[in-house]
């Protein structure tokens, strides 16, 4: 019998099958995906096989994914993380301000997404609390990305009508990701109020948003859309990416590519670069490069302790 995930808690599994049956599932043996020793082999929005063994239903084998987002934890771990599989489309949702989302966390999130062909939304909410220079910068940070392809969106999700939100989603699976506090679960809970997920205020302390989407969950919206709501993710560590791939991996720098002196450029220090060349002047975005230089040391360290 075959279905889709969509839900995670530990070792249990909720599988919606291909006949709309919902039933809890366990892992059968060990899985491991394409050599990578990720924390969870199984994500929501996988498709599997399932089978019942005496009252257990076991997952026994996981179907191959169109797409997967990965990430590697921050910290000391080091741990590699699926956030999700099999999406027609990210949204990632930005905020200025309670908490604070830099152009290293988004432009990260793109370079992922991006590496496997996945379709991405930045979602700029709680525009209604920003100050006058944030919304000045939220309106540049815009610019720049829509000048580069992504379709973008200023909000405030609590007070705005989200009719144009509705649209972009339909008739896709869409995978909600941001920090925690910048408002996922609220936007949700707009979209279908009978939902009803758990909410909480951001620290007033620390300026960051309190977990309250502990495990990732897929819900039908009834407006003939899907939506997968992730954990809220403080860092974004790139996955085993070769330093001479993540320039094609920013639409702007692959668009200038074949303008270089050097086809393997690698946009840093060889002459006659055309994306050095742009960026002097100021056609390329000044945080967009220092954010790929940061990732280019990051990978060249990471090669270099094998972390991989």
């Amino acid at each position: 019998m075959n279905g889709i995930v969509i839900k995670t808690t530990g070792k249990y599994y909720t599988v919606k099958t291909d006949s709309s049956k919902i039933v809890q599932c366990r892992l059968k043996g060990k899985f491991r995906i394409a050599g990578i020793k990720s924390t969870n082999p199984i994500v929501v929005g996988d498709r599997v096989e399932i089978e019942q063994e005496s009252k257990l239903w076991m997952i026994v084998k996981l179907q191959e994914r169109r797409n997967q987002i990965l990430r590697k934890s921050v910290n000391l771990s080091k741990q590699i993380h699926i956030i999700a599989a099999n999406i027609d489309q990210a949204i990632l949702m930005i905020t200025l301000d309670s908490p604070i989302t830099t152009t290293g966390f988004i432009d990260r999130f793109l370079v992922a997404a991006n590496a496997y062909g996945i379709d991405v939304v930045l979602l700029f909410n709680k525009t209604d609390l920003l100050i006058d220079t944030l919304k000045l910068e939220q309106e540049n940070l815009q610019k720049i990305y829509e000048k580069i392809g992504y379709e973008c969106f200023s909000l405030s999700v609590i007070n705005d009508d989200l009719s144009n939100v509705r649209n972009l989603m339909k008739g896709k699976l869409n995978m909600i990701s941001g920090h925690s506090g910048v408002g996922k679960s609220t936007l949700i809970n707009k979209l279908q109020s009978n939902l009803d997920i758990k909410t909480k205020e951001v620290s007033v302390t620390h300026r960051q948003g309190q977990h309250t989407t502990t495990f990732s969950e897929l819900y039908e919206l009834d407006f003939g859309a899907s939506i997968i709501d992730t954990p809220g993710i403080r860092g974004f560590g790139l996955v085993a990416l070769d330093i001479n791939n993540i320039g094609n991996y920013f639409p702007e720098f692959f668009a200038l590519k074949t303008a270089c002196k050097f086809h393997n450029c690698i946009h840093k220090e060889e002459p006659h670069c055309a994306v050095k060349r742009n960026l002097a002047k100021g056609e390329v975005a000044e945080s967009r490069y220092k954010n790929y230089l940061d990732m280019l040391i990051e990978e060249e360290d990471n090669f270099r302790t094998n972390d991989y």
